[in-house]
């Protein structure tokens, strides 16, 4: 399990057509507010503050094609040369991770191969490296590029 230290909320939130919205820093627009989108924000937070992830190398619910399948991720992490190095999802706090959840990031993996692969509620967060034909636990997210 990977322990995450989120820095203080600072986001934007307003109420437009009686539900709750968060403005996206990144994607620049409004967004509603739902417990799914309240992880993303903060699990995204902790990627530019706490970790000092460079934001132009984050995309965010872009959509893939799994075979006939259309489906988005939630956070892609690229690396220098812009291929995909993390990939994330997010989930509500009261979903479970369990191997639904790692199967659906293993899915996304295929079109997407990163190197690390990362699940997250908010509450708990799992991580893998690839490495071998396999996935090995990690239990702190890496540094930006530190292997390099």
């Amino acid at each position: 399990m990977i322990r995450i230290q989120y820095p203080e909320p600072e986001f934007k939130i307003e109420t437009r057509n009686g539900q709750p919205h968060i403005f996206d820093a990144l994607r620049k627009k409004w967004l509603l507010l739902q417990d799914e989108e309240w992880i993303r924000q903060n699990f995204i937070h902790y990627l530019l503050q706490g970790m000092r992830y460079p934001k132009t190398l984050i995309a965010l619910e872009k959509e893939i094609r799994l075979g006939e399948l259309k489906k988005r991720f939630d956070i892609l992490v690229y690396d220098p040369e812009h291929r995909p190095w993390m990939l994330i999802e997010c989930k509500a706090g009261q979903v479970l991770l369990n191997d639904a959840v790692l199967n659906q990031v293993l899915r996304y993996h295929i079109v997407l191969p990163a190197q690390y692969l990362v699940i997250t509620n908010g509450n708990l967060t799992y991580g893998w490296k690839k490495e071998a034909g396999g996935l090995t636990p990690i239990d702190r997210l890496p540094e930006f590029f530190a292997h390099h």
